[in-house]
């Protein structure tokens, strides 16, 4: 069982002849004190204001984050208007780390001799061994 010091204190300003009050026989409400309740009160009600809080806070976050995604212009306009180029120059190979390449691939020999899929030889014209 709980002490209480306020049961303790009261007992002993009785009186000097009754015999003192031991924990076991002090009853304390299982609810605490008042002071206790009205304490776990207020930290249940912070708790509570804080959440609505904090849910009033993220409303406003996600609705000005959607009026800022609609009021957006979704394609900007260039304010300088593209002056037409010579063809794509490539750096690397401006500052002679790779080697020039042509802008178009030469086009390689198609033959009776290539192979469809490229990656296994045509079988040559070798009839197979008898079985044994």
């Amino acid at each position: 069982m709980v002490l209480d010091p306020r049961d303790l204190l009261k007992s002993a300003v009785k009186s000097e002849d009754t015999p003192p009050v031991s924990a076991e026989q002090v009853a304390v409400p299982l609810g605490g004190t008042r002071a206790e309740r009205l304490q776990r009160l207020q930290i249940g009600g912070f708790g509570i204001l804080a959440m609505v809080l904090l849910i009033g806070l993220a409303d406003i976050v996600i609705t000005r984050a959607q009026e800022t995604e609609a009021n957006a212009v979704p394609e900007a306009a260039p304010t300088v208007v593209a002056s037409e180029t010579s063809a794509p120059s490539d750096p690397l190979a401006d500052a002679g780390v790779v080697p020039d390449l042509p802008a178009e691939p030469e086009p390689t020999p198609t033959g009776a001799a290539s192979n469809e899929t490229g990656d296994v030889p045509p079988p040559a014209n070798v009839p197979n061994a008898p079985l044994q």
